[in-house]
Order: structure tokens, then sequence, then C-alpha cells
């Protein structure tokens, strides 16, 4: 155990969970602590001036840290005290990564050895422009290659002079199509890949000098496959197989099998899923979907995907396979299962909702001294409360016309707002099983919009915050 000596400074309503926290911490990381609750509700709303004039530093104290939520100038604090004064994480459950204490085994976590192509569809049908802007949002979005959707029946004329714009922005490039006369002005121009080749073609494969995704005549049968193969290695041409992914209902099933039957045919082959036949024909929210078949295409050793994200409910797969494809890579190194890893997939419910007893919402109710509002979020309904009142149901619209029959004098058109704005959050929270913190946005992983809080700003520029 060290010397150190760290005073925690909160409020009311994170004490126990901020004290469950330091329990093991302080062992792990070798401190003492003492911990300071504040005559506030909420951390978020404390100032560094309002602290400084509530905070009893303990003599033995070498540290103080104080919430995340008053990162920025420390001066009217820091002038006060002359212990160090530090700003903790936002978010309690993140305190052991400020210790240096985060697993030991996720430090090498975000590796990965799968590479996401990205089609764009219908590409002759977009201008130069449109194409260029959307190679840019999927390379943003994780994308390593920028495919070249062509349109099935005629040659597009214009592909050499998008594969050309593409590789001059610093995109990598495929091109999609079966039709010699449109591939081979498009790997002159750049494309390094060529999706697909099968028997109606092959032959000319060995004169574009890149490398090819070789696929079967007949998904079902795998009929022309091992034919495509053999023509493709006597003519040195470098290739990917690619037995097609079917959609359920279509053979689902039967295509996974066959993956695995190529795998153990060609051991050491590369190879090639396209994942859009799950994630656009299946209606399902793709983040689930995706993960599952990178978890497929990690185990059988198939380095590439190609997907798209043209439907609504698909429409972040690039973003959601770059997740996927780090999640699985550590979880089968690891031999582990993907779970408590990327919370950043988990977008539609939180992995925990951390409830808030009856007991303890009534004794919040007896300990506050003011009118301002509290909104929870817990399994029996929404409640609302401040020092006059504790209002409980399930329907928002009701539950503020209880609060307006005990004709409370703090409510103008603003505050109702604000009101009808959180109890909206926490209806959809309760709904969802999503935690739901006061004038917090809520967990959408990835899709996370934080929210500039105008009400919790409000409060901070006021020196002596109301003890919410």
């Amino acid at each position: 155990m060290s010397s150190d000596h760290i005073h925690f400074v909160t409020g009311r309503l994170a004490e126990h969970a901020l004290k469950a926290i330091l329990v093991d911490l302080s062992q792990a990381a070798g401190f003492r602590y003492s911990v300071d609750v504040l005559p506030i509700t909420v951390a978020a709303l404390m100032t560094p001036e309002w602290i400084a004039r509530h905070i009893s530093i303990p003599k033995q104290a070498t540290k103080v840290v104080i919430p995340g939520y008053c990162s920025g100038d420390l001066t009217p604090l820091t002038c006060r005290v002359t212990t160090q004064v530090v700003c903790g994480p936002r978010d309690l459950r993140r305190l052991p990564e400020m210790f240096g204490h985060e697993d030991p085994h996720k430090k090498d976590y975000g590796q990965y050895d799968i590479e996401i192509i990205a089609e764009i569809n219908h590409a002759p049908r977009l201008t130069l422009a449109e194409i260029l802007a959307e190679a840019r949002r999927l390379s943003d979005a994780g994308a390593d290659v920028i495919d070249v959707g062509c349109e099935p029946g005629f040659a597009w004329a214009g592909v050499a002079d998008c594969v050309r714009a593409l590789c001059d922005e610093g995109h990598r490039v495929s091109i999609d199509s079966l039709q010699p006369a449109e591939i081979g002005p498009a790997v002159r121009a750049g494309a390094e890949l060529v999706l697909s080749v099968n028997s109606s073609n092959r032959d000319a494969a060995a004169d574009w000098g890149c490398e090819v995704v070789a696929i079967p005549d007949d998904p079902k049968t795998l009929r022309g496959l091992d034919q495509t193969i053999e023509k493709l290695s006597i003519s040195r041409v470098p290739l990917r197989i690619d037995p097609i992914l079917e959609p359920i209902g279509c053979g689902f099933a039967d295509s996974l099998r066959r993956y695995s039957e190529t795998r153990h045919q060609y051991v050491d082959a590369e190879m090639m899923m396209g994942i859009g036949n799950l994630t656009e024909l299946t209606d399902a929210d793709s983040a689930g979907v995706n993960v599952l078949l990178l978890g497929i295409c990690q185990e059988l050793g198939i380095r590439s995907v190609l997907t798209t994200q043209v439907i609504n409910w698909a429409r972040t797969s690039v973003q959601e396979c770059d997740l996927a494809r780090r999640l699985v890579h550590f979880a089968i190194k690891h031999g582990i299962p993907p779970k408590h890893l990327e919370p950043k997939l988990v977008a539609l419910r939180d992995d925990r909702v951390l409830a808030q007893e009856s007991a303890t919402l009534a004794r919040l109710h007896e300990q506050i001294k003011d009118n301002n509002f509290r909104i929870f979020s817990e399994e029996d309904g929404l409640h609302l409360i401040s020092a006059a009142v504790h209002l409980t149901n399930n329907d928002p619209f009701l539950l503020f016309e209880q609060l307006l029959q005990t004709s409370p004098k703090n409510i103008d058109v603003t505050h109702a707002f604000y009101l009808g704005y959180e109890m909206a959050k926490a209806t959809i929270a309760k709904t969802l099983g999503k935690q739901y913190q006061q004038d917090e946005a809520l967990d959408w992983g990835f899709l996370t919009v934080e929210e500039k809080n105008h009400r919790l700003k409000h409060f901070q520029n006021n020196s002596d915050p109301p003890r919410k």
C-alpha cells in the first residue's frame, strides 16, 4: 500500500456506486481514500467554486478527485486548496482506467485481419461527384476497399474515369462486374480486385494482371467453382474464393456449410464473403447480424467481406463491420466469448441498468430542500421528485398532469419543454431497457450523439447551484 491518500468528491446520488468501486480499486491500485459527499444530489451540477466552499479535505490527503463534469478552469478551487486536484471520468465505471487498471487482457484489443470491401451500388446511375462523396463516407466509416458496383446487361463507358478518380483520391478500388469489356478498362485505370470470375469470364482473367474473386456458376451445388479455381491457378492469377452467401429462406444454412466445406478443401486459400445478402435482405437491425457473420468469417479464416449499406436498417454496416472485426478477432485470439468488450455495438439496449430502490428514492425526497425536479426511470414507472412532490406514473402525460394538479410555482414554458424532453428520454429508456440519467444523452453505442446541456451550463455558470 502506497502513502497516497486520495480524497474523492461526489454527490448523494453517486455515493454508493463510488464507494462500491473504491473498495476493490483501492486494493488493486494501492491507495488509501476518503469520500466527501457534498450537499447536492447530482454531481454534474457542481462547479469548482461551489466545491471549494463545501469540501472538507482531510490532512492526510495527497490528491483530490472531483467529478468529470467539472473539467475546465479549476482555478477557483485550486487557489483555495493546497492539495493536487484532478478531474475523474464522467462515467464512474471508467474510474479504474484512470489508475491504469483496465483489464490487462484488453491491452491488445483493436487488432483485426479482416478487410472490408464496401460497395457503391449502381455506380453508373450516380454522378462522379456523388460517387466520390460516397467513397469518402465509406472510407471514413472503416472501408479498406471501395467497390464500384456496375449494372448487368451493358458495359459502362465511364467506368475507367470513375476508378481513376477514386484512385486519385487515395482509395483502393475493386470492380464489381462479370463483363470483360467493363473490367479491362477498370483494371487499367487502377482497380486492384475483380468481383467476380466464373466460367463466363475466367478465360480473360489472365490479361487483367490483378487479383480476382472466384465464384461458382451455381451457388447451391458449387458447380464450376473447382474448374474456375484450377483455370486461374494455372494462369497464376491471384484469387479469393466466395462460395456465395444466400439469404434466409433461400438456403442460408446450406450456404454457410459450403463456406466451411470450401475452407476444408482449400485450406490455405484466401476467401471472401459477401454479407450484404443477409444484412440487406433481413428485417433486422444490421449490427448483430454483422457481428455474427464476422465471427463466422474469423473462425473460418475468411479474411475479406463485401458489404453495402443501402437499406435504412443497414445504413451503418461498414462502421459496424469495423467494430465487429476487432471484437471477433480479440475473442477468437484469446478463446473467450465476445462479451463486455465492445460497448459501441450495444446500441438498442444497455448491457446493464442500475436501478434505484423505492426506499432510496423516498429518502431522497425527504432530503431535498429545493423545488428543482429530478426524474428517474425505474421498473415501477417514471418518478418526478422535488422537495414538494414525489410523483410516479408509467405515462409521462399523466405524470405531468399530476404535477400540474399540485399547482407548481416554477413551471414556465421553457421548464415545461425541458421536463417533457427529459420524460420522453426516460420513457424510451424504460421501454428499451436502457440507463436513464437526467441531463445525459441516452447511450446508443457508436450512434450516440452527446447532448449540449444548456440547462447544466446554466447552473454551472451560477456560482451557487441548487442543491439538486
